[in-house]
């Protein structure tokens, strides 16, 4: 009976020795966000510091990631609106400095990612993010000298599910976050 046990063990260790590791590319990884402000314009932002490791396999169709970002690192291009999205109203990111987003699932169609689901940590709290992928692609950069992968993923969250209720409802409570990642195969 224990033989039995074993063998679905073995089996599937070939599969995770086949994933590939990958760092983000501190050049080419941002978190943008937006939201319409009081329904009159929408309000831009990102995030510059961004760093993670990810690990895919595109034979098994299986992939892991945790990515962190640096909160006081946004950039609205107004210092005071900076401000005061880093203050209690908001991100309170001198208590809360980081966010995190854990992948709970890789999707693929074909060889390529589709979405990334998982946990994004905000403000203290964990719900499930799913990121879609607006584009996917792996390529060998010539500079490195190694394979790079990334792409586009989008994601509406509704920021009062982690306690960011600050202005509802007369700025939205939905918030669309754009991604742009790069990772080189390590």
């Amino acid at each position: 009976m224990k033989r039995l046990l074993v063998l679905p063990l073995l089996c599937a260790v070939p599969a995770l020795v086949q994933a590939a590791e990958y760092k983000t590319d501190a050049d080419h990884t941002f978190v943008y966000f937006e939201v319409l402000h009081n329904g009159t314009s929408t309000v831009r932002g990102r995030f510059d510091t961004v760093d993670g490791d990810i690990a895919f396999d595109r034979q098994a169709k299986t992939g892991q990631a945790r990515i962190r970002v640096d909160m006081k690192s946004i950039s609205t291009g107004s210092r005071g609106f900076d401000e005061h999205l880093l203050g209690a109203d908001f991100f309170q990111a001198g208590e809360h400095p980081e966010a995190l987003f854990e992948s709970t699932a890789f999707r693929f169609e074909g060889d390529l990612v589709h979405a990334v689901e998982g946990n994004l940590t905000l403000l203290g709290q964990t719900h499930p993010v799913k990121l879609n992928a607006v584009r996917f692609n792996c390529y060998q950069n010539k500079r490195l000298e190694r394979e790079v992968c990334g792409g586009d993923f989008r994601a509406e969250i509704q920021r009062s599910q982690w306690g960011m209720g600050f202005g509802l409802p007369g700025i939205p409570d939905t918030v669309r976050l754009q991604i742009e990642i790069e990772g080189v195969r390590q």
